[in-house]
């Protein structure tokens, strides 16, 4: 009977994203889970082995040499080995099929671009580019740019800091506003690996179900989004469930 659930829903999502003019997904940290990259919150989130103090703007600016060594050790040294997942293939595939427009991803790990997803909104910034905290001058991500901690701009000799949002930091434009955009247009949202719990990405999904947006859930479990605004829940991982619907 389990089994009939889950083929009736995914015949539903399946139907909605057939049915959509313009489709976008809004992942978060579960889509990148079985890459290899643990989530950030929950029971065995990364912030219940280690403080993210180190990620406060306050604290960085006070002791940038201490939050580097983390974040290179966690962000660089570790993270830097994950690769896309079936979820992640599966997406760029439903882009690369006509029926997936968008990515808006809460992920700062650049697997939704290794995968081939072309349009990808990176809503808390990447990993991948340094920037300085002074003159603003960019850079990508080297062994040797890292080597010295903490990492110094050669243009103005100031701190290199990592083009994600830190706590304290608002959200980066464009990002913002064109999430924004997608939960005025989209028809249909993908929510994947998300729990809704972070501010204020969170607000996108809630901010497209009142323009009327359908919303389909995939999630390993109840999220706060399941009982408010979902419409087609897929219980599941998300590779298996985005791999039953690339069957569109």
């Amino acid at each position: 009977m389990e089994s009939q659930n889950i083929k009736d829903k995914l015949n539903q999502a399946i139907e909605l994203i057939r049915n959509s003019s313009h489709t976008t997904a809004f992942t978060g940290a579960g889509v990148s889970v079985e890459s290899g990259i643990p989530p950030f919150r929950g029971e065995n989130g990364l912030w219940s082995k280690i403080d993210p103090v180190f990620l406060d703007t306050l604290y960085f600016y006070k002791y940038p040499e201490k939050s580097w060594r983390l974040i290179k050790e966690i962000f660089y040294d570790s993270f830097r080995k994950a690769k896309p997942n079936d979820a992640h293939y599966a997406l760029a595939e439903l882009g690369n099929k006509g029926f997936l427009d968008v990515v808006i991803t809460q992920n700062i790990d650049n697997l939704h671009q290794q995968a081939g997803s072309k349009k990808v909104i990176e809503f808390h910034g990447t990993s991948q580019r340094l920037v300085c905290t002074n003159c603003g001058r960019q850079y990508g991500i080297t062994e040797e740019l890292l080597s010295i901690l903490p990492p110094k701009c050669i243009n103005c000799s100031s701190i290199l800091k990592p083009d994600f949002v830190f706590f304290g930091e608002p959200i980066p434009e464009p990002a913002r506003s064109h999430s924004l955009n997608e939960a005025k247009i989209a028809d249909v949202f993908i929510l994947i690996g998300t729990t809704g719990e972070v501010q204020p990405a969170s607000m996108i999904p809630i901010i497209a179900k009142n323009n009327g947006t359908r919303i389909i859930e995939i999630n390993i479990e109840d999220s706060k989004y399941t009982d408010s605004i979902t419409d087609v829940f897929l219980k599941g991982k998300a590779t298996e469930m985005m791999l039953n619907l690339l069957k569109i």
